[in-house]
């Protein structure tokens, strides 16, 4: 690897951790907020009214726009969407996702809560189902997080580290089965701690389509797992989880400023609903986001985060993976799975902008790095790392949760590319 691309990785990262902030305000308030709780904001007002997908259609029909004063944030808002994208571990990919948002307490004093549900096929017969949540109840008192999925799928696997070769892959399939969930409580203004369950089975694992057995017997799914003991057909990581959350964003679906940072320690047991070893994972996520322009029309993104096996020994797809975040955007110009290693440190930044003063069409520009380790061979982190980058159009299909429709493509080293669409941000 180049010194020109370590320092680039680097450089990502760190800016990704201390990105200022300048020039940002306490958000409007319609109330004054409860002692202790954290002030949100309803949608932003903008110089020019805004109009997402729905308010074109009703124009289009001739339709009376509803009533902008009279909005009630009881009401849930609904965003519906296909799916159609390419990545390099499931071919031509088609599905449907839905995102519902609602306020479960006055915006003034309370953060938005969505739920996006998901179900997608791919040309390589891979079937996937998703149901992930964030909910924050009246005054931002409980807040809750949920990654649950049901999959029939298959992935390409590699040796570990970032420095493996797009030729050296072999297929493998398997059944894929998550329940994340975690309550969380606010102990003072925007701080959260709290207790989650994790849960992963992969059954009927197995070699993939055209995969020879002399040729899966020497894969490193195989190599890797049989060397530290565990079954070959089915692998399950089940535990428990103490978590600690800084929620400072003024708006969690799409945001103009604010910080995001998220800190979960994990105990994966043997024997413990079927697990299979006893481990433990240290997770950290953190998030910037600035306003470039007062209106918020022009802004940066920065995203970074840590997913590292601190004692024992994981089963192999659960080791810490590209794409393998709650709503598996991270690596886009990677296939999920493509760069695996017992430690792995990300990072991104994302322009943001407008293209249109109602806010109806926007663009991004992002670029990412990702970097993994192989402690058997000595690979450390940055020892090499794998850029990627892209850009992307966003349509506003909901304008009261900020949801958009995300188009973007994504491209990545030795030929590594990827079409992804799909309802809300990246992150």
């Amino acid at each position: 690897m180049t010194s020109v691309a370590r320092t680039l990785g680097i450089a990502i990262m760190l800016a990704a951790l201390a990105a200022p902030t300048r020039g940002q305000s306490p958000p409007p308030q319609t109330s004054p907020p409860a002692s202790g709780q954290h002030a949100a904001t309803a949608p932003p007002e903008q110089s020019e009214p805004q109009m997402d997908i729905f308010d074109v259609l009703r124009e289009w029909r001739n339709k009376p726009q509803p009533d902008q004063g009279t909005w009630d944030y009881h009401k849930r808002m609904k965003a519906f969407a296909p799916i159609i994208g390419y990545k390099p571990t499931s071919g031509l990919m088609v599905g449907a996702a839905g995102n519902v948002a609602s306020y479960y307490g006055d915006p003034a004093t309370t953060h938005i809560s969505s739920a996006v549900l998901s179900a997608t096929f791919s040309q390589k017969k891979q079937t996937a189902l998703s149901a992930r949540y964030t909910r924050f109840s009246e005054g931002d008192r409980w807040h809750f997080e949920g990654d649950n999925r049901a999959q029939w799928t298959s992935q390409d696997s590699y040796g570990l580290g970032t420095e493996t070769l797009p030729a050296d892959k072999i297929n493998a399939k398997y059944n894929f089965f998550r329940l994340y969930n975690t309550a969380f409580y606010c102990v003072h203004q925007g701080l959260f701690a709290g207790i989650g369950l994790h849960y992963n089975a992969h059954t009927d694992i197995r070699p993939g389509t055209g995969t020879a057995d002399e040729t899966w017997q020497q894969s490193p799914y195989m190599q890797y797992t049989l060397a530290h003991g565990f079954p070959v057909d089915k692998q399950t990581s089940a535990g428990t989880s103490v978590n600690l959350l800084v929620e400072g964003r003024d708006h969690p679906l799409n945001p103009d400023r604010g910080t995001y940072l998220m800190t979960s320690f994990r105990t994966f047991y043997a024997d413990f609903l079927g697990g299979d070893s006893t481990w433990q994972e240290l997770c950290v996520d953190a998030r910037r986001y600035a306003k470039l322009t007062s209106d918020g029309r022009k802004k940066l993104a920065f995203w970074a985060f840590g997913d590292f096996v601190t004692g024992g020994y994981a089963p192999y797809l659960d080791l810490p993976a590209t794409g393998m975040d709650t709503y598996g955007r991270s690596g886009r110009g990677y296939g999920e799975g493509r760069f695996r290693g017992e430690r792995l440190l990300y990072g991104e930044v994302e322009y943001r902008a407008l293209l249109m003063r109602n806010g109806l069409l926007g663009m991004v520009v992002f670029v990412n790095v990702t970097t993994v380790t192989n402690l058997e061979t000595g690979e450390r982190l940055f020892h090499s790392v794998a850029p990627g980058g892209g850009a992307g159009l966003r349509l506003l299909i909901n304008k009261r949760s900020r949801t958009n429709l995300c188009f973007d493509v994504g491209f990545g080293k030795e030929g590594s590319r990827g079409v992804y669409l799909a309802v809300q941000e990246a992150f």
